[in-house]
């Protein structure tokens, strides 16, 4: 499909008068949060696999008691099960503090540059690009998804 049409949705189009600098200084900037996006999914990663190395470890204490090794399930028990993964801090801790100190104030920060750069609209740098890229009126190259 061609013509009129064929165009991006109107919350991918730049506001009148927004430069291309712009654009693609919130086009880095939105690379940035996806990269800090991807860093916060590994965070969570690590915490669920942190705790299910712990309790996976608790197991390992039961059976090694019920296989009578009463001396190593002891040192594993007060060594290892329940332990900090740095000082003072379980991985809950650090996701916390990761969300709270810096994962928080970075997607405010970058809302609030879209908010006053670009009336809000997200991922402008992309939308022109997919504009610069799609073969216009060639299938699976269409503008928006209610197209057919």
């Amino acid at each position: 499909m061609t013509g009129a049409a064929d165009l991006p949705a109107p919350r991918h189009v730049r506001p009148e008068g927004v430069d291309d600098l712009t654009v693609a200084a919130l086009g880095k900037l939105s690379e940035a949060l996806e990269v800090v996006e991807d860093a916060r999914g590994s965070l969570y990663a690590f915490h669920r696999k942190a705790g299910a190395a712990d309790l996976a470890l608790g197991d390992a204490v039961a059976l090694l008691r019920s296989a009578g090794h009463d001396r190593l399930a002891d040192r594993l028990d007060t060594e290892l099960v329940g332990r900090n993964v740095i000082a003072g801090r379980w991985t809950f801790q650090l996701v916390e503090e990761y969300d709270d100190t810096y994962y928080s104030v970075f997607t405010a920060i970058e809302a609030d540059a879209r908010d006053a750069l670009v009336q809000g609209r997200r991922h402008l740098f992309e939308a022109e690009m997919k504009e610069r890229r799609r073969t216009k009126g060639h299938p699976h190259h269409e503008a928006t998804p209610d197209e057919t």
